[in-house]
Order: structure tokens, then C-alpha cells, then sequence
């Protein structure tokens, strides 16, 4: 088994190499990537924030329907037992 230290290292080596090798040949290359993988991703990500808190609004909604019910049934008065 490969020791996490080991692991790290070659990962910042390959991290360093391939920061490298894009300066070096081909910046302007990844610029136009870059510009052209940003938007979508901001959308992607504006998108997970739209879903997260309508989701929360929905749990919110039914916690308080579910308060409401609680204390609807705890206000009827008990119904006597009949013989």
C-alpha cells in the first residue's frame, strides 16, 4: 500500500507540471476554454442553489402544515367515553 504522503506529492507534481505545460504552449488555448466552461457552470450552479432552497421552502411549508394538524388535534376536546 502506497503512503498518503507519496500520494500527495505525486499529486502536486502532476498539479505543477501540468500548470506548466499550459503557461508554456498553450495559454491561449485554455484562456478560450476557460471563457467558454464558465458560464455553463455558473448556470449549473445557480440552477443547484434554485433547487436547494425551493426544496427547503417545500420542508418549511410541510413542517408548518404538520404544526398546524398537531395543534388542531391537541385543541378538539376529548370526546367522553359513551356506554
Amino acid at each position: 500500500m502506497v503512503h498518503p504522503i507519496i500520494k500527495i506529492i505525486v499529486g502536486a507534481i502532476l498539479m505543477v507540471g501540468s500548470v506548466a505545460v499550459i503557461y508554456q504552449y498553450t495559454l491561449p488555448d485554455f484562456l478560450i476554454a476557460v471563457k467558454g466552461v464558465i458560464p455553463p457552470l455558473v448556470f449549473i450552479l445557480g440552477l443547484f442553489v434554485v433547487w436547494l432552497e425551493l426544496d427547503e421552502l417545500r420542508i418549511e411549508r410541510e413542517i408548518k402544515a404538520e404544526e398546524k394538524k398537531k395543534k388542531q388535534e391537541e385543541a378538539k376536546p376529548a370526546q367522553p367515553a359513551q356506554a
